[in-house]
């Protein structure tokens, strides 16, 4: 009995010293891996507090929209990730899904959508930006009133500019959203908006999700059938401009569309 006894106890108190150990390593990179063990100037809140946001680095403004990581990662090395994913390009994080975000260890449902919402805002603020400027004199103004729209939809939209007689923007409808290859149009509405609004001119508006910018034949089919349409209410169609990522093709520069 004393020999089982003596046999087992070193082994059990070994099997404790290890467990000890252990603990203590977990406990120790914890305390090295959380940001409140950081010197205050380095934790991204209070250095955005006292330095302001201009100085802090993409990683850390995420952190702080994240809001905390997990035991294994700090809210800032968890940013990190996230944006090492994209090769650190904001507007490729902005066209993240929810469901793209909840991939990442450490952001569930409710991270997820925060990011989500501040990519969103973040766009919506490039839209009020320019509401003050929404005056079409060349195709470029077209592309910049529907870029902060477009530009990062995983999916094709298709849309219709209305003016006045002074090329002043009344305002921009949907007209249509679908898959990534097409997108139906109903020219009944576009024809419908025109002269509700009392348009003077019009320019159609969708995006390639593809990266390729240049026309499809549906694509120069379709701006054929809605010049057509609006010609009978004296409405011309002085554009046809395709967004695809930073760039964009204009039917009017390429002399598809001449008015």
């Amino acid at each position: 009995m004393f020999f089982r006894y003596s046999a087992y106890f070193p082994y059990f108190c070994l099997e404790k010293y290890f467990q000890f150990l252990k603990a203590g390593v977990y406990m120790e990179e914890n305390k090295r891996l959380t940001i409140k063990s950081w010197a205050e100037e380095d934790r991204p809140r209070e250095k955005m507090i006292e330095k302001g946001a201009s100085v802090l680095s993409d990683a850390e403004l995420v952190a702080i929209i994240l809001g905390s990581g997990t035991r294994e990662m700090t809210a800032v090395d968890s940013a990190k990730n996230l944006l090492n994913s994209v090769d650190n390009d904001l507007n490729r994080l902005g066209r993240m899904s929810i469901r793209d975000l909840q991939k990442f260890r450490g952001i569930g449902a409710a991270r997820a959508v925060t990011v989500a919402a501040a990519m969103e805002l973040g766009r919506r603020r490039k839209d009020s930006d320019r509401r003050e400027k929404e005056k079409v004199m060349q195709s470029r103004d077209i592309r910049d009133i529907f870029y902060p729209l477009l530009s990062d939809l995983p999916y094709e939209e298709f849309w219709m500019l209305f003016l006045n007689k002074s090329n002043s923007v009344i305002t921009k409808v949907k007209i249509s959203m679908g898959g990534t290859d097409s997108a139906a149009i109903d020219m009944k509405i576009i024809a419908k908006s025109a002269v509700e609004c009392l348009a003077s001119s019009a320019a159609a508006v969708h995006n390639h999700p593809s990266g390729n910018m240049n026309p499809s034949r549906q694509d120069i089919a379709l701006t054929a059938k809605i010049r057509e349409a609006l010609s009978f209410f004296g409405i011309p169609l002085i554009d046809h401009i395709i967004i695809s990522n930073d760039r964009y093709y204009s039917f009017a520069d390429a002399g598809i569309i001449d008015n």
